[in-house]
């Protein structure tokens, strides 16, 4: 019986695979424990590990680590996956980053499939959100949108950079809720929040968000 640990997620999908090997070693600890990695993966490696019986226990737990990082190793398990399968022993296969053809004929015989993929980052792109609710002068959407950026794991100084880029555009292109005048008064504030935040008056994050609130 085969048990898949893989995933975009090496570290992941490591912890899965070792938090199995110690469950299953909690449960049954006179069980012999085989842990074969890289070029020891050979075929009579692997017709020991399945054949072997613990002292006291007559099954085994095998964990195959990383065998596809050996290229004979990963052709190996690949031509003895029958063996494998039909074996009453738990064998667990820890392939982070398996290729999809790899993955597809791993899961297609196995007992039981862990995949841990990582969070694929978000491309924010621009934020025009922010940027427009500072162009309107609304402060209450201003602040909520500081607090998303924040929460979406954007750092103050690019969120400033953002508003600070937005009033020098409106002093530029003129500006119905600032006027130019208003816009020019704006940069010269965002450049000092700026300097008070490096001097340790306010964190940036919050002058900024103290500022949005302030927007009548």
């Amino acid at each position: 019986m085969i048990y898949l640990f893989h995933g975009t997620d090496t570290g992941k999908a490591r912890a899965k695979a070792f938090a199995w090997i110690a469950a299953a070693r909690a449960k049954a600890p006179d069980a012999a424990y085989i842990r074969l990695q890289g070029s020891q993966i050979t075929e009579e490696a692997l017709r020991d590990a399945i054949s072997a019986q613990g002292l006291f226990f007559a099954k085994s737990l095998i964990l195959l680590d990383d065998p596809f990082s050996d290229e004979s190793a990963g052709e190996t398990v690949l031509s003895m996956l029958d063996l494998l399968t039909a074996s009453e022993n738990p064998v667990g296969i820890l392939a982070p980053k398996l290729l999809a053809a790899r993955a597809k004929k791993l899961e297609a015989v196995a007992t039981k499939v862990f995949k841990e993929d990582a969070a694929p980052k978000r491309d924010r792109g621009f934020n025009s959100a922010l940027v427009n609710a500072l162009g309107s002068k609304d402060g209450k959407t201003l602040w909520k949108e500081l607090v998303k950026a924040e929460r979406m794991g954007d750092v103050p100084e690019v969120t400033h950079g953002l508003l600070h880029w937005k009033a020098r555009d409106m002093m530029q292109k003129g500006n119905m809720k600032w006027g130019k005048d208003g816009a020019r008064a704006l940069s010269v504030l965002l450049i000092e929040l700026l300097s008070d935040a490096r001097s340790g008056d306010l964190p940036l994050g919050l002058a900024l968000e103290r500022f949005a609130l302030s927007l009548r």
